[in-house]
């Protein structure tokens, strides 16, 4: 690293940038977490996922925050992958979920009117998704320049 001001002061901005994003993680897993188990997101064995997960999230993001690290930045990058995956999944079973309910309740509903109904359903399809925010923000605060060519 070279001793310029400019670049300096570059990393100064990085590094407060990345702990930023890592706070606002932090803040927004464990909003995410007291509202599934307010909701009561642990009625069956898929639904523990999220809670298990959140868990996972709000401990590596509160360790790199303390102690920044390259083995802690990797496994930061891990679970946010997971993040994504999973909340992913999650879209996938609450439509599931969502189409089951609507064939039970109007079997004769198919097609478009089938997939409109279970998209605004009970269970909230989208939801699922902040899980796939929160992993996307957990790349980018583990994100460094160069860090897959090291």
């Amino acid at each position: 690293m070279t001793n310029e001001p400019g670049v300096a002061r570059e990393h100064l901005i990085a590094r407060t940038l990345r702990r930023a994003v890592l706070a606002v993680l932090l803040f927004g897993s464990l909003g995410t977490l007291a509202e599934l188990l307010l909701i009561g997101h642990y009625e069956d064995t898929w639904q523990f996922a999220p809670l298990g997960l959140l868990g996972g999230v709000i401990l590596v993001t509160g360790a790199y925050l303390r102690r920044p690290g390259e083995g802690l930045r990797r496994v930061v990058a891990g679970v946010m992958w997971v993040c994504i995956v999973c909340g992913l999944a999650g879209n996938w079973l609450h439509y599931k979920g969502n189409v089951e309910f609507e064939r039970e309740m109007y079997p004769d509903r198919a097609g478009f009117e089938l997939a409109r109904e279970s998209l605004t359903g009970a269970t909230p399809v989208l939801a699922p998704g902040t899980m796939t925010v929160i992993g996307l923000f957990g790349l980018v605060a583990a994100w460094r320049p160069g860090a897959a060519r090291e």
